[in-house]
């Protein structure tokens, strides 16, 4: 018995290591539906162990008013060339 629900855990193995994830509900049934073939219990694996695009937040002082039209980075009121992707303003 302890043999099987050690077997059960290690077949969900990628849904539990991802389910912090935004797309915990994806690894599960790929998991859940794929897992009993080596391929898709491999791709779940990696899918959990991959890390989240983080999203960057920048704050943008009171007194900015221009942006990059490329990357978007505040820039100052006298440049004209962005200084983190050098295209203009």
């Amino acid at each position: 018995m302890v043999s099987f629900l050690i077997l059960i855990a290690l077949y969900f193995l990628p849904s539990i290591i991802g389910k912090d994830k935004r797309d915990a509900l994806g690894i599960f049934l790929v998991n859940l539906f794929l897992g009993w073939t080596l391929i898709g219990w491999v791709v779940a694996f990696l899918w959990a162990c991959a890390s989240d695009r983080s999203t960057f937040v920048q704050y943008v002082p009171a007194g900015v008013a221009r942006f990059c039209s490329h990357c978007g980075t505040p820039a100052l009121p006298v440049v004209h060339y962005c200084g983190s992707c050098g295209s203009r303003v």
